[in-house]
């Protein structure tokens, strides 16, 4: 048997061409494509009250000069006219977000209740679910989300600190209605 040596096929000193490390992370995304009905639970520490809610959310693919960047866009809007806005002005009842996948990491527009940009950093639990951990301003958010029955729902948690105390606890059940 004749030994090879690992480094032989290397090119040093050229500039090998971009390699995608994270194909299951751009293909997760791909699987959230499309307009989602979110049918929320917002439990919210300052008021001890409960809301619940039905939003829309619609996840598109953006084309990108980068082939190794995925960028997308998220728009939500609700779909009835809600008090839950009225007496949450820090919520936003209707948005967009841009965004794009670098590496293990959402580079963000901006955030839900934010027009800060920044960075979510993103861990793979298993081929359906994946979480996020956000920080920005005195936040720290951690949300998971997981797709269930071929993509066809999911199921998204989302805990959110502020100052280090946890101020909001959202549930999201979710069915895509157009891919």
């Amino acid at each position: 048997m004749v030994a090879t040596n690992p480094k032989k096929n290397l090119h040093f000193g050229e500039n090998p061409p971009e390699i995608n490390l994270n194909s299951n992370l751009k293909r997760w995304f791909l699987r959230n494509i499309g307009l989602w009905k979110s049918n929320r639970t917002y439990f919210l520490d300052d008021e001890q009250k409960t809301y619940n809610l039905i939003m829309n959310i619609n996840i598109q693919a953006l084309k990108s000069k980068s082939e190794w960047e995925s960028h997308y866009k998220f728009t939500w809007y609700p779909e009835k006219k809600y008090n839950f806005f009225d007496e949450n002005p820090q919520y936003k009842e209707r948005g967009e977000m841009l965004a794009f996948l670098k590496g293990h990491q959402l580079i963000r527009g901006n955030f839900y209740l934010s027009n800060d940009e920044g960075i979510s950093n993103i861990k793979q639990v298993d081929e359906h679910e994946m979480i996020f951990e956000s920080s920005y301003k005195d936040w720290y958010i951690l949300e998971h989300t997981r797709l269930v029955d071929a993509d066809n729902y999911r199921f998204r948690v989302i805990y959110s600190w502020n100052n280090n105390k946890l101020k909001i606890v959202e549930t999201h059940h979710e069915i895509k209605i157009i891919k």
